[in-house]
């Protein structure tokens, strides 16, 4: 297949903050190419924003109905091979649903749907379809949280016990959305952002990365989730303990009232011979700690790194990568599975190019957050997730 991958966009018009984070990562390995979208619910906008990345005109649609439709009557040489969805919460399944089923391929962003129910029946449509789902869980991009998957993975660290996984910002400790600002309007939206907003929007990043490094699956939970901020409808603040499926035991909070907090994420899992602990704000540096050893500093793009997170680096050591690298692996494994599968090419199972969150992901997303908002309404019950 000897030409870039096509996609379109449906969302991340002018002044939207993460739609321009997907351009960026996509076109970061020069293996795809943006051809067409619907950037807006706003036509003329849509149209404005495609003149602001010199698309054709014609490629510019006034809505994801519209673009779809007519996409899938172009040339094969010429339609887009996947959409990306880049809208809020509520905009996620129906664009993600009818590309499937007219034959393209999809990459989302987190979470997956508005609810479980919707996560539930676009699973079902994944399989029917035959075509591939992804979902950008973007922090299991990064180098070194692939590393600490690698040392779990292999048994270095002996059976798992404990994992603690927390993610808090402060930007939401005002009622900013009553400002008008765009990004905290929808998230703290019920209509918009779903049963949860605390956990749904960062909640689910922490879940995602503490099953992606541990290999385990949470399998019930009890949580306390709160709406500090007067006048809010949606949590701020999610503090949840955790039990996987083997025994281990864990411990997650998100929250976007922690005043100075950017973005902390951070985790920690301990097995019964050795622990490790990462930081997005050092996202460069892995901490691997031994019962009977000093403390280890991996780096990133290191020789003695493991093979999968050697080939997620772009720069050589102490070149930092952050964000936007992390971002790009998921759009470059997601391009390479299509590419395998436009050339009939089947993937073995540790094949870089398996490696981002999928559909089956997006459903565990949405159980977690069904689970804590329920949890929280039962006073911290412990509740089973319903995957």
């Amino acid at each position: 297949m000897s030409r870039k991958i096509r996609y379109g966009m449906v969302g991340g018009g002018r002044g939207a903050f993460i739609g321009a984070v997907h351009r960026i990562a996509a076109a970061m390995d020069q293996q795809i190419d943006l051809v067409c979208g619907a950037f807006s619910s706003d036509p003329e906008k849509s149209k404005a924003s495609g003149d602001d990345f010199f698309l054709a005109p014609n490629r510019c649609y006034g809505s994801f109905q519209e673009m779809i439709l007519a996409e899938a009557a172009l040339p094969a040489d010429q339609r887009m091979d996947f959409i990306s969805i880049v809208t809020p919460n509520h905009v996620h399944f129906p664009p993600a649903k009818l590309a499937l089923e007219t034959g393209f391929h999809v990459l989302s962003d987190k979470p997956a749907t508005f609810d479980l129910a919707e996560a539930k029946e676009l699973a079902a449509l994944v399989k029917k379809s035959g075509r591939i789902y992804g979902l950008t869980h973007n922090y299991t991009g990064y180098p070194l949280v692939k590393e600490a998957r690698e040392l779990v993975k292999t048994g270095k660290l002996g059976k798992v016990r404990k994992v603690v996984v927390e993610y808090p910002q402060g930007w939401l400790a005002t009622r900013l959305e009553a400002s008008g600002q765009k990004q905290a309007s929808w998230r703290t939206d019920p209509k918009k952002s779903g049963a949860g907003g605390c956990v749904g929007d960062i909640g689910t990043h922490a879940e995602n990365l503490a099953e992606y490094i541990s290999g385990l699956q949470i399998s019930e939970l009890a949580a306390d989730a709160t709406s500090f901020v007067k006048g809010r409808k949606l949590d701020d603040d999610v503090n949840v303990l955790l039990r996987f499926r083997g025994g281990a035991k864990g411990v997650l909070h998100s929250s976007q009232i922690s005043v100075g907090e950017e973005n902390n994420l951070n985790i920690r899992v301990y097995g019964e011979l050795g622990g490790l602990e990462w930081h997005q704000n050092e996202p460069n540096t892995l901490l691997v700690k031994w019962l009977d050893q000093p403390m280890q500093v991996y780096r990133t793009a290191n020789g003695y790194l493991s093979s999968a997170a050697k080939g997620a680096s772009r720069t050589p050591p102490a070149h930092p990568e952050g964000y936007l690298e992390a971002f790009a692996n998921i759009y470059k494994n997601f391009a390479n599975a299509i590419r395998a599968r436009e050339e009939k090419r089947k993937l073995a199972k540790d094949d870089p190019a398996n490696d981002f969150p999928k559909i089956e992901d997006g459903v565990r997303g949405m159980a977690f957050i069904q689970a804590v908002v329920t949890s929280s309404g039962n006073n911290a019950a412990w509740t089973k997730l319903d995957v």
